[in-house]
């Protein structure tokens, strides 16, 4: 049975993104980044909300100037299936499926299908796979900025948890994992 994991960088005051909703938060340094390569080649899919499958889309293709880093994780992206949660989206990119039925129904069938983890990202779907009581493992990545706020990482109300690990990634991050308590 696969697990359910939502993971996501933020700012210490807890926003994915800053008041304009824009990318504001800083770029990962090497460290960090091999760090995502590696869980995006290890995951056996990533389930997406729509806006951040968007803004994912800009690993689909090749960007010129792309340094080593940056080009090994765009061909682990790709290789990854994705499933995208959308109402409003008609159709999706390569390597992905859209995903606009019932969703408890979907994903509970989604873990039962696959071994190994299955990566979240998206705060209002996160929140909402919350509370359907769906998600079994959640990863701060904390990130040494205040954006006083914007979009928060936890984007509705969460079940109690309980920390189970912590660790610094590269130079600026810490990443603390809990799990429903």
């Amino acid at each position: 049975m696969a697990k359910l994991v939502y993971g996501m960088m933020q700012s210490l005051d807890g926003y994915v993104a800053g008041p304009d909703g824009g990318p504001s938060l800083p770029m990962p340094d090497d460290e960090l980044h091999r760090h995502f390569n590696d869980q995006v080649r290890g995951v056996v899919g990533c389930l997406y909300g729509r806006r951040i499958y968007e803004m994912m889309r800009y690993w689909d293709v090749d960007q010129p100037g792309q340094d080593d880093i940056g080009n090994d994780f765009a061909a682990a992206w790709r290789a990854t299936p994705k499933w995208v949660v959308s109402h409003t989206l008609k159709a999706v990119g390569p390597n992905a499926t859209l995903v606009n039925n019932d969703l408890g129904e979907f994903v509970q069938t989604l873990k039962a299908d696959y071994d190994g983890e299955i990566d979240v990202a998206g705060p209002e779907l996160a929140g909402c796979l919350t509370q359907l009581g769906l998600i079994d493992e959640y990863r701060l990545y904390l990130q040494p900025v205040v954006l006083g706020g914007g979009k928060p990482y936890f984007a509705a109300a969460r079940p109690p948890l309980r920390l189970v690990a912590h660790d610094r990634i590269g130079e600026h991050a810490i990443r603390l994992t809990y799990v429903p308590s």
